[in-house]
């Protein structure tokens, strides 16, 4: 029995929201922009699937952990069953 290899498709990265725009702020106070880039879980989204940059990934692990530490965005969701 021979096993094909598997092809991995190779995407464009997507550009990075942040330097696209300079305008939008990365800031603990907006909340709504933060909320992008965590799951449903709480968790904070990787890099590879949204797309931003090393650096504005850092700010935004940041200023999501500030938001968080002020009670602004929740650490976990509440998953009831």
């Amino acid at each position: 029995m021979i096993k094909k290899k598997k092809r991995r498709e190779h995407r464009r990265p997507k550009p990075c929201q942040f330097c696209k725009d300079p305008t939008i702020q990365i800031n603990y106070k907006n909340f709504k922009l933060l909320r992008r880039y965590i799951n449903e879980r709480g968790k904070i989204v990787a890099r590879r699937n949204s797309g931003v940059c090393a650096r504005h990934q850092r700010q935004l692990a940041r200023e999501i952990k500030r938001a968080r530490f002020l009670a602004l965005i929740p650490y976990t969701a509440y998953i009831y069953r």
